[in-house]
C-alpha cells in the first residue's frame, strides 16, 4: 500500500475571505503533490448556534480540491474547539449527510468512549459492516498525547480496534527520543487495519518520513513552516524533495545524521540528492540524540538491532564523534588506523558482509583543503592554530601533524584541551601544544582553523567570530584562515579575515569533501561530479532568502 500525504489546513475563522484563502491553500497543496487535505475546523466552528461556522465548514468540504478529512479537534488532544461535544458531533453528522461529504472524519477515541450516545451518532454517518445507509465517509479513530508516550498505549490501542466503525486507527504522541519511532514501526507491523502512527516533535520525524516503508495509511506535511498542525511536522516540499517520500518503499535503506542539535545539518540534502541521482534506494534523515554517552549507546544499539529499519550507516556530528569510536571499540568494529589515532569519527557504515566500520572523513577533507590552498603536500615548518577541542579539532590536529606542522590548540576549557592533546596519537617528533589567544598575537601562526561552532547560523553565537579583532589584526597578511563552519559560508570569521586581506578556506570545501567520501562508503559509488556543490549552494541560498 502506498502511504498518502495529507496537508492540514486550519482556517482561523468563518469569514468568507479566510475561507477563500483556505481553499487557495488547498489548491496549492494539490499542485505541490499532496493526496489529501485535512480541514482543521476547530478554530472555525464554535459550537451550537454558530451557523456561519457550520456554513463555512460545509463549503470547505464541498469545494475541497482534494479528498479530505474533516477534523474538529478537542482541546484535550491539541485542538482549539471551544464548544460542547453534542454540537461537534452534530456538525460531523451534518457533514456526513451532505451532498458532498468528506472522505474521512477524525474523531478522538476519548470522545467516542465517553458517551455511547455520541458514538452511536457518529456510527450513523460513517461506513462500517453494520451500516445500512448509503454513506461515503470513513471514520478515523484517533488518540493524541502531546506530553509523551501514554502509559496505557497498548490498552488504548486495543480499545480503539474494538470500535466497530473505526476503519482507520491513528496513534500520535510526542516522541521523547528517536527510539520511540521504533515502537511506531512495530505498531504498524502489527496493524489489523489501515493505521497511522506518528511521533510528534523533532524526534518523531522518522515516523513521518518512513511511513511508506512501514505501510502507514498516511502521514501529514505542512504547506509551509508556519502552518503546522503538530510539533515537528515537515513541509510538503521537504517530504517530497528533501526526503524523496514517493521513492520510499519497504526495501529502502535508512541512514542518519546523529548529533545534538542536528536539525541544521545539510547532510540529508546532499546525500538524498546523490541517492536519487544514482538510483540508490536509501534515505538520509536527521536523528537527534541527547549529548550523553548513554543516550548515544542506547540509540545506536537499537537502530542497528531493529532489522526492519534497514539501518546501514550514519554521519556523526557534535557531540558524538568521540562516542562513536568508543562504541566501535566496545563492539569490536573495524576502526582504521587514522581514526584510532584521532579518537573520534564522523562516519558509520555497514560493509557488504554486514560488518560495521567507523571512519573519520573530516581529517582527509581537512588535509586536502590545506594542501590545495598551500600548493604543496607538506606543512613542515608551518605553525597551525586550531580553535576548539572537539571531534573536528581532533581530526584537524592529526591531519596537520601528519603533514608535518607544529600544532597549537586554543580552547576556552583548558582541561578539555589538555585531555585531547594527551589522547592524540601523533607521528614521532611531532608535538601538539596548548596555546592561548594572547600567544597567537605574540607569535602569529601561519594557519588558523576554527573547529568550534562559533559563527554557525544555528549555533550558540551566530554573529560572533572565535577570535578577537586584536588577534586577527596581529596575523600576517600571508596567514591562511580556515573555518570548518559551512552555514553560512561567509561566517563572521571569514568576513573578518577577508576584510584584512587574509587568505581563507570556507567550510563548504571541507563539508563537501568529507561528504563525498561518506557517500562512496554507503552507496558503493561516487555521487555525480558537481552535484553536492550545486545542492549546497541552492540550499544555503534558500535558507538565506
Amino acid at each position: 500500500m502506498t502511504s498518502l500525504l495529507a496537508v492540514p489546513i486550519t482556517p482561523e475563522s468563518s469569514d468568507p475571505d479566510e475561507v477563500n484563502r483556505a481553499l487557495d491553500d488547498a489548491g496549492t497543496a494539490r499542485s505541490l503533490g499532496a493526496d489529501l487535505v485535512e480541514w482543521r475546523l476547530d478554530s472555525l466552528f464554535h459550537g451550537a448556534g454558530d451557523d456561519a461556522g457550520e456554513a463555512a465548514a460545509l463549503r470547505l468540504i464541498a469545494e475541497s480540491p482534494l479528498p479530505c478529512i474533516a477534523t474538529i479537534r478537542s482541546p484535550q488532544e491539541g485542538g482549539h474547539y471551544d464548544g460542547d461535544d453534542d454540537a461537534r458531533i452534530a456538525l460531523y453528522e451534518r457533514l456526513g449527510t451532505a451532498d458532498t461529504p468528506p472522505r474521512y472524519i477524525d474523531v478522538e477515541w476519548s470522545t467516542l468512549s465517553r458517551s455511547a450516545n455520541l458514538a452511536q451518532k457518529v456510527r450513523l454517518v460513517v461506513e462500517h459492516d453494520s451500516q445500512h445507509r448509503d454513506v461515503a465517509t470513513s471514520l478515523i479513530c484517533s488518540a493524541h498525547d502531546f506530553a509523551g508516550r501514554p502509559a496505557d498505549l497498548l490498552r488504548r490501542l486495543e480499545a480503539m480496534r474494538a470500535e466497530p466503525a473505526a476503519k482507520i486507527i491513528k496513534i500520535a504522541f510526542a516522541a521523547r527520543t528517536i527510539r520511540d519511532n521504533l515502537e511506531f514501526f512495530d505498531l504498524l507491523a502489527a496493524r489489523d487495519r489501515p493505521t497511522i502512527a506518528l511521533g510528534m516533535g523533532e524526534a518523531g520525524l522518522l515516523s513521518r518520513v518512513l511511513a511508506p516503508k512501514f505501510g502507514a495509511f498516511l502521514t501529514f506535511a505542512a504547506l509551509n513552516p508556519q502552518s503546522t498542525s503538530a510539533p515537528g511536522q515537515p513541509t510538503v516540499e521537504e517530504m517530497l524533495n528533501r526526503y524523496r517520500f514517493r521513492a520510499i518503499n519497504r526495501a529502502t535503506k535508512v541512514l542518519g545524521v546523529l548529533g545534538w542539535p542536528v536539525s541544521h545539518s545539510l547532510s540529508p540534502d546532499l546525500h538524498n540528492a546523490g541517492f536519487d541521482a544514482i538510483g540508490f534506494d536509501a534515505v538520509d534523515l536527521p536523528m537527534p540524540i541527547a549529548p550523553e554517552w548513554e543516550a548515544f549507546k542506547a540509540t545506536v544499539g537499537e537502530l542497528i538491532a531493529h532489522e526492519p529499519l534497514d539501518f546501514i550507516g550514519a554521519s556523526v556530528t557534535i557531540p558524538h564523534k568521540g562516542h562513536l569510536v568508543r562504541f566501535a571499540r566496545e563492539n569490536h568494529w573495524d576502526i582504521d588506523e587514522a581514526t584510532a589515532r584521532i579518537g573520534a569519527a564522523n562516519t558509520l557504515a555497514q560493509g557488504p558482509d554486514g560488518a560495521w566500520m567507523v571512519r573519520n572523513t573530516d581529517a582527509l577533507a581537512i588535509a586536502q583543503c590545506l594542501t590545495e590552498a598551500q600548493g604543496r603536500q607538506s606543512l613542515a615548518g608551518e605553525s597551525v592554530a586550531i580553535l576548539g577541542a572537539g571531534g573536528a579539532a581532533r581530526a584537524a590536529a592529526v591531519a596537520c601533524a601528519d603533514l608535518g606542522a607544529e600544532v597549537r590548540i586554543v580552547n576556552r576549557t583548558i582541561d578539555k584541551a589538555e585531555a585531547m592533546i594527551a589522547e592524540l596519537s601523533l607521528p614521532q617528533g611531532i608535538h601538539v601544544h596548548l596555546s592561548t589567544e594572547e600567544d597567537l598575537r605574540s607569535a602569529p601562526p601561519g594557519v588558523v582553523i576554527n573547529c568550534t561552532p562559533v559563527g554557525m547560523s544555528t549555533g550558540p553565537a551566530p554573529n560572533d567570530a572565535p577570535l578577537a579583532d586584536a588577534t586577527l589584526d596581529a596575523l600576517s597578511v600571508n596567514t591562511l584562515v580556515f573555518d570548518t563552519v559551512y552555514a553560512p559560508i561567509q561566517t563572521p570569521l571569514i568576513r573578518s579575515a577577508e576584510a584584512r586581506s587574509l587568505r581563507t578556506i570556507t567550510g563548504d570545501s571541507m563539508f563537501i569533501r568529507q561528504a563525498q567520501v561518506q557517500f562512496g562508503m554507503w552507496a558503493g559509488q561516487p555521487a555525480p561530479a558537481g552535484l553536492f556543490e550545486r545542492v549546497l549552494t541552492e540550499r544555503l541560498a534558500g535558507s538565506i532568502g
